[in-house]
């Protein structure tokens, strides 16, 4: 028993609907795709668990955010996929895959071949298992990575109102979570290791600020120290939590955000592996020319760092999602992918988005005190990193622009100065192209631009300079002549 397609994408999460959209915009037809997903819906968008999901007033909930809302676009419903003729295989687990023969087999014993095989499986939750702490499927301790995930955490929440919670891992998970937690009159508790929250990516500096505002809210922390077992109650439903600095923390509930795990497993030994993932080039092909890989399973060249990463957020499987199918479908037309790390969050009445890498040293500016402040990462004299909370849009494209085009920064006290107002100014200039040319601003920063090779060009760039030259005179730095 089997059945054959053109295309096969396995796995049904955020990349799996972005990859069908991106098909039939680009005409496949009927009956050619083909969805295997574990999870018993239709794709949809994974960030609304941790976002709205939780809340206790007017929460998410299916059918509203399947893909692709998540980008402001039409919602593929389990009727649109049946509309246009692909397959959705769900409720499915594969569990064996042959790259060689292009077959997968399901655990029911049916065989799929493909001629194009999309690996879209994700990453599975890391559980306390794996770090010798056992209990994770005790009542009361919840994980969050799919919809079952979340069904059960929003029960347990339910009944664990106005009690304590606590909350294992200060990343994504663990305070987008804590956020849902306080909203729905829930004492919290987080516990990390680390040194401040969300220590992969946040300074010191600004893990404070997100810190206090938590504590503001009611949010303690417990941090340097992990968790090394439960309490139990007579019904194995946990009742307090014990960490290796001797502490013990009362709970109702626990929620476990600890990392994740790629879901390589069906092709160890069969695709080339790196860094945790499925390695693939700027065309998200793997070492096999019919597999492609997207999402959090992949690790693919980031053009502006010229090296290879996998990267863990939504941004990137869209992304890379559509460029994979661009690549399949017209790949005389598809360059390589080129993309720019960005990593946001909203929680309370915050919202934040990063752009880049967090490398070198950092540079921060504006009103700690306040809701808008931010932070460049200059590497080898150049921005390559840009942060921004409480940002507007064209704010927040501001940094994405400038952190794209990697401006050169002679003097970072002077960029401190600058602030916001150095992104907003650099990304009103038109994007150049053709040769490389140095543009410096005459107030310790400057911007690699390209040599323009006409006559227009180089009176813009004339007009340039002296734009530059007169935001720096008016914000009263250097008077240099230049």
């Amino acid at each position: 028993m089997g059945r054959a397609f053109v295309y096969v994408i396995l796995g049904g999460g955020v990349a799996a609907g972005y990859a069908a959209h991106e098909f039939v915009k680009r005409g496949v037809s009927h009956g050619e795709l083909c969805i295997i997903s574990e999870e018993p819906v239709a794709p949809y968008e994974r960030p609304a668990l941790s976002k709205g999901y939780l809340l206790p007033e007017d929460p998410a909930r299916l059918p509203a955010f399947h893909c692709c809302v998540g980008t402001n676009e039409e919602r593929l419903t389990p009727k649109w996929y049946k509309e246009h003729g692909i397959e959705l295989v769900l409720g499915t687990r594969v569990k064996s895959a042959d790259v060689r023969r292009k077959t997968l087999l399901t655990a029911t014993g049916e065989t799929i071949t493909y001629k194009i095989l999309i690996v879209a499986t994700g990453a599975r939750a890391l559980k306390l298992e794996e770090f010798g702490v056992s209990g994770s499927d005790a009542d009361g301790v919840c994980y969050l990575r799919d919809l079952a995930d979340a069904n059960r955490l929003v029960n347990v929440m339910q009944s664990s109102s106005g009690g304590n919670a606590v909350v294992i891992g200060g990343g994504y998970i663990g305070m987008e979570c804590a956020a849902s937690l306080v909203i729905s009159n829930i004492n919290v508790t987080m516990v990390f290791p680390e040194a401040h929250c969300m220590a992969r990516l946040f300074t010191p500096k600004i893990a404070s600020y997100y810190e206090e505002f938590y504590k503001s809210k009611g949010v303690q922390f417990v941090k340097g120290t992990v968790l090394t077992s439960f309490d139990f109650d007579s019904d194995q439903k946990v009742t307090a939590v014990n960490l290796r600095d001797g502490t013990k923390l009362p709970a109702d509930m626990v929620i476990v955000g600890i990392g994740i795990r790629p879901n390589t497993s069906l092709f160890e030994g069969q695709l080339t592996l790196e860094k945790g993932g499925i390695k693939v080039n700027g065309r998200m092909q793997s070492s096999n020319s019919s597999v492609y890989a997207v999402g959090d399973v992949a690790t693919f060249p980031v053009k502006i760092f010229s090296e290879t990463r996998r990267l863990e957020h939504v941004d990137s499987a869209r992304k890379a999602a559509r460029h994979a199918v661009a690549a399949i479908i017209e790949p005389e037309k598809t360059t390589e992918f080129d993309y720019l790390p960005f990593f946001y969050s909203r929680v309370f009445t915050l919202s934040w988005q990063f752009y880049g890498d967090n490398t070198g040293d950092v540079v921060h500016f504006g009103d700690f005190s306040g809701n808008r402040f931010g932070a460049y990462w200059v590497n080898k004299g150049q921005v390559v990193g840009s942060f921004l909370e409480g940002g507007t849009k064209e704010e927040y494209e501001a940094i994405a622009k400038i952190t794209r085009l990697k401006p050169a920064i002679e003097d970072l006290a002077d960029l401190e100065k600058q602030g916001l107002g150095f992104a907003l100014t650099l990304s009103r200039i038109p994007e150049p192209s053709e040769e490389a040319v140095v543009v410096s601003s005459g107030s310790g920063s400057t911007l690699v631009m390209e040599k323009p090779l006409h006559a227009w060009h180089a009176t813009a760039g004339v007009i340039l300079a002296a734009s530059i030259a007169a935001f720096a005179y008016w914000y009263g730095r250097r008077r240099r002549r230049w």
